[in-house]
């Protein structure tokens, strides 16, 4: 690929931000629209090129806004539609992209819609939502579970009808096998897309359609106990049906229609399944969100398997993307740990793709317990065990009361070395992982072979398999090499080809500049980007 036919979402890094927890205006310990207009000087010094902004649109906030009452206003909560207008407009002139979420698979029980449509059998809006008669005995009509615990299926006394819902009982699931829904949905986009945005990263896209005849999905014999209850069963039958793919592409044309906006779907689905929403000759997804890292066990090898197998795996023509965090998952820091977080944030801005940053693993944030009296998820509360609160807390800014984020009380508790775990106390030393994020970043700019260049494995001597991973990235006459330690102990690694490199980038401060011939020392848990001498 050169440089000329790579469109921005291919060359850039998206940043995702969480805007109850980014920067609170108001005082009310929530964040805000004005908030992230605050911090884009922030976002522009730190180097990234699109922000993702999880939703911010009306709602009763079951799960914290991805129960949406009206798919074209701010919730009052985030603020208003002049202050999105105001944000987008200072990202713009910043050159930061602005992509929203877009959450089509169901809306909130208090959307106008729904109101509508479990009035009764025969109103109009009926078949805009999933409506089954009850199954024999008068239960549920098949046996599929929700996400968040316990049947997927409500009963409406009123209608003697259940409806589906694939998440909570508030957030039940459009059918978008009705023509009329697809139509709705895509004047949402239109409305969004007409006051600016780049593109959308749509909630569960592979959830969007499902199995007309409704059949029971199949028993996990493979269950265990310690599970989220939805694994008891595989998702066969309720998800991930091939007539997805056409509504992916309407989607897609209605974003073509406005030049160069970016369709991302999230998919938790096996790599085989992953590449399918490319759609057929590309018509799908623009970036079928690959979260196999953060599913991966955390060593050399299986890292290195999974590359390989993905980037075999794509379509002629699909652009990767790889991400390792979000408000979904355990943060970084708190599945690999502090040290290894360095390596994971040098894999993630030098794999071939799009890359998706999580706000606040830049600063190392880890696991933030929240106690059992402050807890917000509704996953949680209905199992235990499975909150997603600890990656939703505040961004730490600075050493002072509520680390700057906000003049109130935090809807979510800080961690307890925030007074050191900053931007302020890292964003000038030299040896931060903030530093270390911020020259990834400019490396990405300044090398196109980071950036929009090609990838190939390195061949390391086997006994270096469980512990190094290398490989390459060139374009036209540049190649850098790419080394990383996932281990704690020192290696000597040969230079594979000879010649002279210098050290670029090491995750260990102080090295840059550095040269080796034939052989490299490579330090615990340390990574290095590297540059032959004279190529």
């Amino acid at each position: 690929m050169s440089g000329s036919a790579a469109v921005w979402w291919q060359s850039g890094t998206v940043y995702q931000i969480y805007p109850r927890s980014f920067q609170d205006t108001d005082g009310d310990g929530v964040g805000d629209l004005r908030g992230i207009a605050a911090r884009l000087d922030y976002l522009a010094w730190l180097g990234v090129d699109a922000i993702w902004i999880s939703p911010f649109y009306r709602s009763p906030m079951a799960d914290f806004g991805y129960d949406v009452a009206d798919y074209c206003a701010v919730d009052p909560l985030f603020g208003s539609l002049e202050d999105f207008d105001a944000l987008i407009s200072e990202a713009h002139r910043r050159r930061l992209r602005v992509i929203l979420d877009f959450v089509p698979n169901h809306s909130s029980i208090e959307h106008p819609w729904f109101a509508e449509s479990r009035a009764s059998r025969t109103n109009p809006k009926r078949d805009w939502y999933i409506w089954r008669d009850p199954g024999p005995g008068g239960g549920p009509p098949n046996n599929w579970l929700s996400n968040f615990g316990g049947p997927a299926w409500t009963r409406d006394p009123a209608t003697g009808q259940y409806y589906y819902h694939a998440f909570l009982p508030e957030q039940p699931d459009l059918n978008w096998r009705n023509p009329e829904v697809r139509a709705a949905m895509h004047d949402a986009l239109r409305f969004w897309l007409e006051r600016g945005v780049d593109g959308f990263r749509v909630d569960v896209i592979w959830h969007l359609i499902k199995d007309e005849g409704f059949r029971d999905n199949p028993r996990n014999s493979d269950f265990q106990s310690d599970q989220a209850g939805i694994n008891r069963f595989h998702q066969v039958h309720s998800c991930d049906q091939p007539e997805v793919l056409d509504v992916i592409a309407g989607m897609r044309a209605v974003l073509r229609a406005y030049g160069e906006r970016v369709l991302i779907g999230e998919i938790y689905l096996p790599i085989e399944r992953l590449v399918t929403y490319y759609g057929p000759g590309l018509t799908g997804a623009d970036l079928p969100f690959n979260f196999q890292l953060i599913q991966t066990p955390w060593r050399a090898d299986a890292v290195a398997a999974l590359v390989a197998e993905y980037e075999a795996a794509l379509p002629e023509g699909g652009w990767p993307n790889w991400v390792l965090g979000n408000h979904d998952q355990p943060r970084i820091a708190a599945r690999v740990g502090e040290a290894q977080a360095r390596i994971a944030a040098m894999l993630l801005l030098t794999l071939r793709g799009t890359p998706t940053l999580y706000y606040g693993d830049e600063i190392g944030l880890g696991h933030v317990p929240v106690p059992p009296e402050r807890a917000q998820d509704p996953w949680g509360r209905n199992e235990p065990g499975h909150g997603r609160d600890p990656e939703r807390t505040p961004m730490q800014w600075e050493d002072g009361p509520n680390a700057g984020f906000t003049a109130g009380t935090p809807w979510l508790p800080l961690s307890a070395d925030a007074e050191r775990r900053n931007v302020d106390a890292m964003r000038d030393d030299s040896r931060s992982i903030l530093t270390l994020y911020r020259r990834l970043l400019s490396l990405r700019r300044d090398h196109a072979a980071l950036s929009i260049g090609h990838w190939r494995s390195l061949s390391l001597p086997a006994d270096f398999a469980a512990e190094l991973f290398g490989f390459e990235r060139f374009i036209g006459d540049e190649t850098l090499r790419i080394l990383l330690n996932f281990g704690n102990r020192e290696w000597g690694v040969p230079l594979e080809g000879g010649g002279t490199w210098t050290i670029l980038l090491s995750t260990c401060p102080g090295r840059a500049g550095d040269r080796a011939e034939g052989s490299l020392r490579l330090g615990p848990d340390e990574g290095v980007v590297l540059q032959a001498v004279g190529r």
